[in-house]
């Protein structure tokens, strides 16, 4: 059955939907100085839009404590299960926000997640993103 309305009356459907953001840990998973002015950071399983800001100040933190040290920065997601766009920008963010003559490589997963943002996103053009641990700390 379809109903006419009278003429002058109009219908207005409204959506209204709603997200809910649960906490997501912002804390990076290790931090270790390796030889070689090396530095890894491991992230966490969840890059996002709740953790993405709070991450990028903890990364630039420790960045910022190695000052003239640094030579190579290592950002280890082989354990990061889910990133989103946001995660592309923190790993952009922290690559612009190095020193000059500073390296940032990422180590991640072949078949996971993050590799695949950082190609649809175009940051694998600028960042290199090795297989693993060995290759990224190789290079």
């Amino acid at each position: 059955m379809v109903r006419k309305w009278p003429p002058g009356i109009r219908t207005i459907v409204y959506q209204v939907s709603a997200m809910i953001f649960l906490p997501n840990p912002c804390e990076l998973r290790g931090l270790r100085d390796l030889p070689g002015c090396t530095t890894l950071l491991a992230l966490p399983p969840e890059i996002d839009l709740c953790n993405a800001a709070p991450l990028f100040d903890r990364v630039m933190t420790a960045v910022d404590a190695r000052g003239d040290r640094l030579r190579l920065l290592v950002l280890d997601l082989t354990a990061t299960h889910f990133m989103d766009t946001q995660g592309a920008r923190l790993v952009d963010d922290v690559r612009r926000r190095l020193r000059p003559g500073v390296r940032c490589v990422v180590a991640a997963d072949p078949e996971g997640v993050c590799r695949r943002v950082m190609e649809l996103t175009g940051l694998r053009r600028d960042v290199p993103v090795y297989d693993g641990l060995d290759e990224a700390l190789a290079s």
